[in-house]
């Protein structure tokens, strides 16, 4: 599938609610529990994608389009969610992910793309150039990415319980 704004926009816009659909209302167990060390709860996730909100997307997406002679981008945290600690519920959260997203997308939508702006670059500070096609098909492609995560950390809570099915359920062995 060659990259359009338009089909980006449906999965950037729908991602919120998927995930809430998902999470919100749901016991402690589901969005707590992750697959082990070093992996990350549904509850996690969500920090995640919130940081990706203020800091990553729109924020790279500007510096591309911007007239700066600097094009790097700042680093991202990939583990910033960790620091916040955990205050905030699992409804706290969505809806702060559901609002930064819609004026995001809003944003995006305001900087008047075209097939030549998605030809421009910018530095990422460990892969080097990219354009912004590259960029914005990145964010749909991650939260793709953790829509499916999400869902995997959530089936294994039940990998020992689905006995000899467990062969015929991919999503566990992953």
């Amino acid at each position: 599938m060659i990259f359009e704004l338009d089909k980006a926009i449906e999965i950037l816009e729908r991602t919120p609610s998927t995930i809430e659909t998902l999470l919100d209302g749901i016991s402690k167990e589901w969005l707590k529990h992750n697959e082990g060390d070093n992996t990350w709860s549904p509850y996690e996730i969500v920090g995640h994608l919130i940081h990706g909100e203020k800091t990553d997307w729109i924020p790279r997406a500007k510096i591309i389009l911007s007239e700066s002679q600097n094009k790097t981008f700042e680093p991202f945290d990939r583990f910033a969610q960790n620091k916040q600690g955990q205050k905030k519920t699992i409804s706290e959260l969505l809806k702060e992910f559901k609002k930064l997203r819609t004026e995001n997308i809003k944003e995006l939508q305001s900087l008047n793309i075209d097939e030549q702006a998605l030809k421009k670059r910018g530095v990422h500070p460990e892969l080097g150039e990219v354009n912004l096609k590259e960029l914005l098909s990145t964010w749909v492609v991650h939260d793709l990415g953790h829509i499916s995560q999400i869902s995997r950390v959530m089936a294994k809570q039940y990998k020992e319980e689905v006995g000899a099915w467990k062969a015929y359920l991919g999503i566990l062995k992953r």
